[in-house]
Formats: C-alpha cells, sequence, structure tokens
C-alpha cells in the first residue's frame, strides 16, 4: 500500500491514469488480481489530503475517455450523508469512574492501552482522533470494527477513519459494513462498491435501506460483469 501510495503521488499524471483505468476495467470485469490492487489504492484516493491529485486525475479521464476510470472517480451528488454530527456529543463518550466526561486527550490515550474494557468503553466515540488511535490498537478485533462501522445514526469521521484505514480498510466484511450504512458517505461507498463481489452487489442492489447512489453503483457494475460460466452436464456411462 505504501509503494502504491508512493506511485498515486509521484507517477506522470497521463501515465498513471491510463495504468489506473486499466486497473479499474480490469476489476469491473471482476479480475481478482485487479479487485485487490484496488483494494489497496483506495485508502489514497479518498484520502482529502491529495483532493488536487484526484481532482486532476478525473480531468484527464473526463479528457482523454478513460471510461473506468471516470466511473470510479464519478462525483456523487451530496445529500444528508455529507453532514456531520456532533463529534462532541457527551452521551456517547467515556466516563470517570466518577462520572466525569473524559477530555479528548484522556480518551486518545485511553485508545491506545491494550485493555479490552478500555476499548469497549470507546466503541462509540465519534471523534476521528479517538477513532483513529482504536484502529491502531491490536487488541482491535474486526467484529468491533464492525460494530463502528454498523453504527446507525452513523459517525461520518468514524466512517472515513475505517474507509482509510490500512488493515480494517482491507477486510471484506467491514467494507461491505461501510456500503451498507446508509450515513456512509456517498464519497466513500460507490468507490468501495468496485471492490465487491457478485453477491454482495445483488445484496447492495436490492436492500432498501441504502442511498440510491450506492444502490445504482451496485446495479450498474452488475451489468457490466461477465455473466457467470454455466457448468455443462456431462452423461456418465451407463
Amino acid at each position: 500500500m505504501a509503494v502504491l501510495r508512493r506511485d498515486v503521488l509521484d507517477a506522470p499524471l497521463v501515465e498513471l491514469a491510463a495504468a489506473l483505468d486499466e486497473i479499474c476495467g480490469a476489476a469491473e470485469q471482476a479480475d481478482a488480481v485487479a479487485r485487490e490492487i484496488l483494494g489497496a489504492i483506495m485508502p489514497t484516493l479518498s484520502d482529502p489530503g491529495i483532493g488536487e491529485r484526484v481532482e486532476s486525475l478525473r480531468e484527464v479521464a473526463a479528457t482523454a475517455a478513460l471510461l473506468p476510470l471516470g466511473r470510479l472517480l464519478r462525483r456523487p451528488r451530496r445529500g444528508q450523508d455529507a453532514r456531520e454530527r456532533n463529534t462532541s456529543d457527551e452521551r456517547l463518550l467515556a466516563t470517570s469512574a466518577t462520572g466525569r466526561v473524559l477530555t479528548l486527550g484522556e480518551r486518545r490515550a485511553l485508545a491506545r492501552r491494550p485493555s479490552r474494557a478500555a476499548l469497549d468503553s470507546l466503541l462509540r466515540d465519534p471523534h476521528p482522533l479517538v477513532v483513529r488511535n482504536l484502529l491502531g490498537n491490536p487488541r482491535l478485533t474486526e467484529d468491533d470494527v464492525i460494530r463502528m462501522a454498523a453504527r446507525r445514526p452513523a459517525y461520518i469521521e468514524a466512517i472515513c477513519e475505517i474507509a482509510r484505514h490500512p488493515r480494517w480498510s482491507q477486510r471484506p466484511r467491514v467494507r461491505m459494513t461501510v456500503v451498507q450504512n446508509p450515513g456512509s458517505p456517498a464519497e466513500i461507498a460507490v468507490p468501495l462498491v468496485r471492490l465487491l463481489i457478485r453477491p454482495e452487489l445483488m445484496q447492495v442492489a436490492a436492500a432498501s435501506d441504502v442511498p440510491r447512489q450506492v444502490r445504482a453503483a451496485a446495479a450498474e457494475l452488475l451489468e457490466r460483469r461477465p455473466p457467470l460460466r454455466v457448468r455443462s452436464r456431462v452423461s456418465l456411462p451407463q
């Protein structure tokens, strides 16, 4: 992932766009290697710190008619899911033994501790800095991350931290949970649809509680996937 991030940041723009377009096209055809590469690149492409680079890729894709890359970087319409929730809601924050709400610094330090009790007290914390420390805690499990990603109402910054994390963003169950959460930002959920396999795409496309933009992306990708191979029946000799 570090090598791919360096390539995204440093490679000549036109060459990078052509390579990404080829990878995206192969991933749309369910190529396993292309899907793995795309999954490893996705946290970099969703990093707001390189927004100008991604915008330049979007312009090259439009100018050169790189359709698969254009579909990956398509700007979703911004709606209610783009509104950030209050990250200081005291009802969600860990407290001390005396009932005092812990400060942000105390909660960040607590998130680093290898204590199951500490983790459980912070899984509902919506602050991105606390979430970031939690995701790096070696005691955190995939089920913990899924609980965080599935929370409704969703906390936008927490969802974004999970989707950009180099370890947890590669877990298929985590990605599927992010995509299926109705509160996940479209700019995060729609590109992740490109990494789903056919049964997951069918599930997302049919889910009434998933935003229409995400369902439409899943349905579009299903149409582009190659048809399933039907095994021929061979009659055994009597």
